[in-house]
């Protein structure tokens, strides 16, 4: 797609964005969505990047900035990670993220969030990391953890923008509104720690049963209905006293 046609659809599809400032006045709690080698390690699989990506490593580079702050403050951190059995497919995608392999594991700058105290990681084997979290007997280990750490705030960061991040924060929002997430009351998105990935239209018109998939259209889509169901989103995190 034209950058004059994604400028036009931008400017008539804004998506106000503002700053947000960190205190430990209201418990906030950090969630990472799948910044695992299978959607942001050059190579690593069949949805990973096929050459280095700006904004994925951007979105990388703020996941690990932020994941310090809050492990230094000993703050509440939540990692999906996309984990799919190999006989289960998860349509309309090609196999990917592998339980038990590399692509399914953190990227390696934050593997070390794996023996900090203050992070709970949850597999996840489908798009929506709140559906994925329900366990066998109900239960579900996201409710669960905003509720054991009375959280009223998250902050949401990583990839896909318009899909894996979209889908979580609008289950979210409808189960924040439902009273199920109390002490909840705000889901904000971090668009510079956000990405999605890119597939052009002629790439695509070269595959069989693909759709295109422009990147910085569909970031911006994706952060345009997370904030129209009631998300806020921010371009800037800072932390205060």
């Amino acid at each position: 797609m034209v950058p004059q046609t994604v400028d036009l659809l931008k400017e008539q599809m804004p998506v106000h964005q503002e700053s947000l400032l960190v205190t430990g006045d209201v418990k906030t709690g950090l969630v990472l969505v799948d910044v695992v080698n299978g959607f942001c390690t050059v190579g690593a699989g069949n949805l990973a990047p096929r050459q280095p990506d700006k904004q994925i490593s951007e979105m990388v580079k703020e996941s690990v900035s932020l994941a310090r702050v809050f492990c230094e403050k000993k703050w509440p951190v939540f990692g999906f990670l996309d984990s799919h059995h190999p006989d289960i497919p998860e349509h309309p995608y090609p196999p990917h993220c592998i339980a038990g392999t590399d692509e399914s594991k953190l990227v390696p700058e934050l593997q070390w969030l794996e023996r900090e105290p203050n992070v709970t990681l949850q597999c996840k084997d489908c798009i929506d990391g709140f559906l994925g979290s329900i366990e066998k007997d109900g239960s579900n280990v996201f409710v669960n953890w905003v509720k054991s750490n009375q959280i009223k705030t998250i902050l949401v960061l990583g990839i896909c923008t318009d899909i894996c991040v979209l889908d979580f924060v609008c289950s979210t929002l409808s189960a924040r509104n439902r009273r199920f997430l109390e002490p909840l009351e705000d889901v904000i998105v971090y668009s510079r720690g956000c990405a999605t990935f890119d597939l052009p239209v002629d790439v695509a018109k070269s595959m069989k049963d693909v759709v295109a998939h422009p990147q910085d259209l569909m970031h911006h889509i994706g952060l345009y209905i997370a904030k129209g169901r009631g998300a806020k989103v921010v371009s800037e995190v800072s932390f205060g006293a």
